[in-house]
C-alpha cells in the first residue's frame, strides 16, 4: 500500500477548507456530513458554499489565510487553484501535523480523499493514492450498483445484538461464525426488507441453539492457489479463503494469492524449496490435523493444483485415517497457466496429440523417468521442477529418439509479473538456463508446439539476448 486507509471521527471537531468554489462545496458537503464543525477561507463565495454560509451550517473565517486558523483544526483541505496558497496552506499545516489534503494535488498532500460509497453506517472507501481519482470513482460506480441501497439496514439491526452475541459466545472465532450464519441466511434478508421483528425473532432463535450446539471438529480444505497470478484463483477458492480461521500455505503460493485470506485470519508457512524441506510432509500432515480437532477451518493453500505434483494425495490420505472431513478445491495448474500466458498450446492437431506431465526433481542424484515413452514423437512433455535436471532431461530425451533441435521453453514465475522466459532447443537449453540465472518456481515445456509461441517482451530468446 502507498497510503495508509483509516476511518476519522470528526464528530464535532474543526475542520478547515480554503476555496470558495464547487470543489470546495463538495468537501464541505462530505465534512458536514461526518458531523464536522467546518470553517471557510475563501476570497470569494458562491453557489452552495454562499448558502451553507447563510444558513450558519459553516463559519466564514475570512478572506485570506492565516496560520493562527489552524489552532484546534482537526483536518485541512485546499480547494483552491491559487498555487502559491495551496503550497503554504500544506506547509504549514504538515508543520503543524495536521492531515492536509490539497485537492489534485497528492505531492502537496498528506492524506488521499477516496471515492466513497455511503450506505451509512456503511461506509466504503476507495483510493488510488493520488494517481487515478477517475478510476477509482468508476470502482466506485461498479460498487454503488452492487450494493443494496439499505444495507445500513442491516448494520444497525447487527448493532443491536452485538454486546447479547459477545456475552453469549465468547470465543471470537465462534462469534464470527455466528454472524456469518446471520448475514447468509433469512435473518439477513427480513432486515434488509425491513422486518425488524422477524430478523430478531430468528436471531435470537439461531443464537439459543448455537448456544447449546457441541463443539464439532474443523474441516480442512485443500485449495489450489493457481500458479501465481490472483485472477486465476476460483470463486471458490476466494470464498474457502475469506472465511478460513488458519491459512497454511507454501513457497509457492504467490504474496498476491495470500493477501485474498482474511486479515486476521492464522497464517502458518510450510514451504519447501528443493532439496531445503522447511516442514517435513508428516509433521504438515500432524499439523493439519491438529488445527481441524481444535475446531478451526483450516484451507491448506497449494501452489498450482492439489493433486497435480502437490502431494495432496498423501494429505488427504492422512486427513481421512484422522476422521477429519476434507474437501479438495482445485485450482489451475502451473502448465496450464504458464503454457497460456507463454502462448504455448499443449496440444496441436499438427504438432502434438498428447501432452504429459511429470516431475524432474531430483532422488538420489538421478530422475528416474520414462524415457522411452517421453520420447515419443507429435507429444508435449510438460517437467515440473526440473531445472536442476536440465542436463540429465536432456540428453535422455535425445538419447531416446528426439532431435537436438527440439524446441524448449523455461517458464519462470509463470503468470506473475516477475514472469521470464527462456526459448531454446535441447541442445543447448542448458547453457541458456545457467546464462539467464533462473532461480524462481520455473516449468520446462518441450514439444514442437513451443514454436508456435507468441513472442513476449519478457522472453529471453536465445539469439538476442543469452548470447551464447
Amino acid at each position: 500500500m502507498q497510503t495508509f486507509p483509516l476511518f476519522l471521527n470528526l464528530q464535532g471537531r474543526r475542520a478547515l477548507v480554503v476555496g470558495g468554489g464547487e470543489p470546495a462545496a463538495r468537501k464541505v458537503e462530505l465534512l458536514l456530513s461526518a458531523g464536522a464543525q467546518v470553517s471557510l477561507i475563501a476570497a470569494t463565495v458562491e453557489g452552495e458554499i454562499a448558502q451553507l454560509i447563510g444558513e450558519a451550517r459553516i463559519s466564514w473565517a475570512g478572506r485570506s489565510f492565516d496560520e493562527a486558523e489552524l489552532e484546534g483544526v482537526s483536518l485541512v483541505i485546499v480547494a483552491t487553484e491559487d498555487e502559491a496558497l495551496q503550497a503554504r496552506v500544506s506547509q504549514a499545516a504538515q508543520l503543524r501535523c495536521l492531515p492536509v489534503n490539497v485537492v489534485d494535488r497528492p505531492a502537496l498532500s498528506s492524506f488521499i480523499m477516496p471515492a466513497i460509497v455511503d450506505r451509512a453506517p456503511i461506509t466504503i472507501a476507495i483510493s488510488s493514492g493520488g494517481t487515478a481519482p477517475a478510476l477509482a470513482r468508476r470502482i466506485r460506480a461498479e460498487i454503488e450498483r452492487s450494493l443494496p441501497a439499505a444495507l445500513g439496514r442491516l448494520a444497525r439491526f447487527a448493532e443491536i445484538f452485538r454486546e447479547q452475541v459477545r456475552r453469549t459466545l465468547v470465543v471470537p472465532r465462534a462469534r464470527r461464525r455466528f454472524w456469518d450464519r446471520v448475514f447468509e441466511s433469512r435473518i439477513g434478508e427480513l432486515a434488509l426488507a425491513g422486518d425488524e421483528i422477524g430478523a430478531r425473532r430468528e436471531l435470537i432463535r439461531l443464537l439459543d441453539g448455537v448456544r447449546h450446539e457441541t463443539p464439532q471438529a474443523g474441516m480442512v480444505h485443500l485449495v489450489g492457489a493457481g500458479p501465481g497470478d490472483p485472477d486465476l484463483l476460483t470463486l471458490k477458492a476466494h470464498r474457502l479463503l475469506q472465511r478460513a480461521d488458519v491459512v497454511v500455505y507454501d513457497r509457492l503460493v504467490s504474496a498476491e494469492v495470500l493477501a485474498m485470506a482474511r486479515r486476521d485470519a492464522e497464517r502458518v508457512y510450510v514451504g519447501k524449496r528443493r532439496a531445503n524441506h522447511c516442514v517435513p510432509q508428516d509433521e504438515i500432515n500432524d499439523r493439519l490435523v491438529a488445527l481441524a480437532r481444535a475446531g478451526k477451518s483450516v484451507v491448506r493453500l497449494k501452489g498450482g493444483d492439489p493433486f497435480v505434483f502437490g502431494r495432496g494425495g498423501e494429505e488427504v490420505e492422512a486427513l481421512v485415517e484422522a476422521g477429519i472431513a476434507v474437501e479438495v478445491v482445485p485450482g489451475i495448474t502451473a502448465a496450464l497457466g504458464c503454457a497460456a500466458t507463454a502462448g504455448i498450446p499443449l496440444t496441436h492437431r499438427d504438432h502434438a496429440q498428447a501432452c504429459v506431465f511429470v516431475t524432474g526433481h531430483l532422488k538420489n542424484g538421478s530422475v528416474d523417468l520414462d524415457w522411452q515413452t517421453l520420447a515419443r514423437p507429435r507429444q508435449t512433455v510438460v517437467i515440473y521442477m526440473g531445472v536442476n535436471a536440465l542436463s540429465m532431461i536432456s540428453s535422455q530425451l535425445v538419447a531416446h529418439g528426439l532431435p537436438l533441435s527440439t524446441p524448449v521453453a523455461l517458464i519462470e514465475n509463470g503468470t506473475t509479473d516477475r514472469e521470464r522466459r527462456v526459448v531454446g532447443t535441447l541442445s543447448n537449453i542448458e547453457r541458456q538456463a545457467n546464462k539467464a540465472g533462473l532461480d524462481g518456481p520455473t516449468l520446462c515445456v518441450v514439444g514442437e508446439v513451443v514454436g508456435l509461441a507468441h513472442s513476449r517482451d519478457r522472453e529471453i530468446r536465445f539469439e538476442s539476448r543469452v548470447g551464447l
